[in-house]
């Protein structure tokens, strides 16, 4: 990166970093590494994309995509309907970017540790633009959920998965590639979509929908899943964007979100007017055919908030790392050196869960699908749960500038609620967390066996198992949910960490996340090998 002029008239600047540039976030991360290896990533795919994700070109097409947001163009200027969103060509380039490196196909190409490749891959989208995640993800998430009828999967489960990008208003059979999106949610139901009221009429081989959808995120997919009532309850539909005539299926925007963040991503609200759609799965059973893509979509939910916060980190560690306050460099000062260091413990934590669950979602074993059902709920809590404050510690580092929109630390801050909220937000989890374990037994049998695995590595954690167990011998109430979440969702961070992490982390995690030798807040610590810890990032 070519510097500017740092000498002026009034005075010479000094004691400012440089911007970062160009990064790579395989080579530059050591726990990623580290877990990709112990979870059968595709190391060589991983590192590829890490350089290519972090060169100057993309971190400015990212910035583009979220400085020139989406534009909705509902007529042509005859007055014809086309119910389109523009884009800056920064957001098709980030597109292209995780479409071709393989962010929707890894986990489909039958490769060993295909969940955990497209795991890193969210990871790195994380860091560079969150908000084309969405679409990506609802790609990635619709191929299981397309299995409920062979026609459908075979008409588009290839091109979903084609690592060709292609943003044309065409019809499916004219493209190599396509994306999917979801629209569930209406202004009634929230995460209730049994209230849902859109209605479905069968016309012969497909239907027509009438109805709203108060969320329906990525407009511009090629297709959507979406519920509708049927005269046999509510089911799971394919819309496809553009039908094969050339014409635009009757799925009209109404208006763009206005969001706190994710600027990049068209969020929207749309209805249906006697729009044609293809029922996937039996009548009835929208909620069951459509909770595989929701398994999956949760996955990425809890990927999302590891890779926020490893951004947050490293400018954090650049900052203090090239600038000096009272004679010292920042990083050089021992209470600099612990908040540093504890909010790497709350990083390495998420990524440790993200990436336990991504290889469970690799296995077709029942043990680990269980497993993987339990254990993606609990990852998506905790580390969304933790993001928010995490980044604004690390905000808190850069001091004024951390606060200027020419860092990240603004996007990443508005970006951290997300996650928490899509797919089920902190009330909803938990519930399900409860229904889960009380349905399936064989989640929670499970999940102790992987708790039980690490006992007697550490006093500390088997104190901590122990009083989770004294506290709950059963299920709790629904009042105590979040408490009996958080703690079990620790645990399991936990059990990770000692297993897979070096020492330093997993000694650091336990004393502060389960022992209790932490204050409330950010750097609230003593006795951790905070050299080491910080050594890491």
């Amino acid at each position: 990166m070519t510097q500017g002029h740092s000498v002026f008239s009034t005075h010479e600047v000094s004691n400012q970093p440089q911007p970062r540039g160009a990064r790579d976030l395989w080579a530059d991360d050591a726990p990623l590494r580290d877990w990709a290896k112990a979870t059968g990533a595709d190391g060589a795919a991983l590192a590829d994309a890490g350089a290519a994700f972090g060169t100057e070109d993309m971190l400015q097409a990212a910035e583009d995509a979220r400085r020139d947001p989406p534009r909705l163009k509902l007529f042509d200027r005859s007055g014809r309907r086309l119910d389109e969103v523009h884009f800056h060509p920064g957001y098709h380039q980030v597109m292209d970017l995780g479409i071709t490196h393989g962010y929707a196909a890894s986990a489909w190409e039958g490769k060993k540790g295909g969940h955990v490749t497209h795991a890193a891959l969210c990871y790195y989208m994380a860091q560079l633009e969150p908000g084309v995640s969405c679409p990506l993800t609802m790609t990635y998430a619709a191929v299981p959920a397309l299995q409920n009828d062979p026609a459908l999967a075979e008409a588009w489960a290839p091109k979903l998965t084609a690592r060709h990008y292609d943003p044309s208003v065409r019809p499916l059979s004219a493209k190599q590639g396509v994306t999917m999106g979801m629209a569930m949610t209406e202004k009634q139901g929230g995460s209730d979509v049994r209230a849902n009221s859109t209605a479905a009429v069968r016309m012969g081989d497909h239907y027509r929908l009438t109805g709203h959808k108060w969320f329906c995120s990525a407009p511009m997919c090629d297709g959507f899943l979406t519920l509708a009532q049927a005269p046999d309850g509510l089911t799971c539909f394919l819309v496809p964007r553009w039908l094969e005539d050339g014409s635009r299926n009757t799925m009209h925007l109404q208006r763009l979100k206005d969001k706190l963040g994710n600027k990049a991503n068209a969020s929207s609200e749309i209805e249906y007017h006697n729009t044609l759609a293809y029922r996937l799965g039996d009548e009835g059973a929208g909620v069951k055919t459509i909770i595989e893509m929701v398994h999956h979509t949760r996955l990425d939910t809890a990927v999302a908030p590891a890779g926020l916060m490893r951004a947050a980190l490293a400018e954090a560690k650049w900052w203090v790392s090239h600038r000096s306050a009272f004679q010292r460099r920042l990083i050089d000062q021992p209470l600099m050196q612990s908040v540093i260091a504890d909010l790497a413990l709350d990083w390495e934590s998420a990524l440790a869960l993200a990436m336990g669950c991504a290889a469970a979602f690799d296995s077709e074993a029942e043990e680990d699908r269980a497993f993987a059902r339990i254990a993606v709920a609990l990852a998506k809590y905790l580390s969304n749960k933790r993001a928010p404050g995490m980044i604004y510690e690390a905000m808190e580092t850069l001091g004024g500038m951390g606060y200027i929109e020419e860092t990240p630390m603004p996007m990443l801050y508005r970006e951290a609620p997300l996650n928490s909220i899509w797919e089920g937000s902190g009330n909803v989890i938990c519930l399900d967390i409860l229904r889960t374990l009380a349905r399936a037994p064989l989640a929670g049998e499970v999940l102790m066996a992987r708790l039980q695995r690490v006992a007697g590595a550490d006093a500390r954690y088997d104190a901590a198992l122990k009083a989770h167990l004294d506290r709950w011998p059963a299920l709790p109430s629904e009042a105590e949910a979040r408490w009996f979440t958080e703690s079990l969702a620790s645990l399991l961070a936990a059990s990770f960490l000692i297993e897979g992490a070096p020492h330093a982390v997993a000694d650091g995690y336990v004393a502060t996340r389960l022992a209790g030798q932490r204050g409330a807040t950010a750097g609230a610590v003593s006795g951790i090998d905070v050299a080491a810890i910080v050594a890491r990032i």
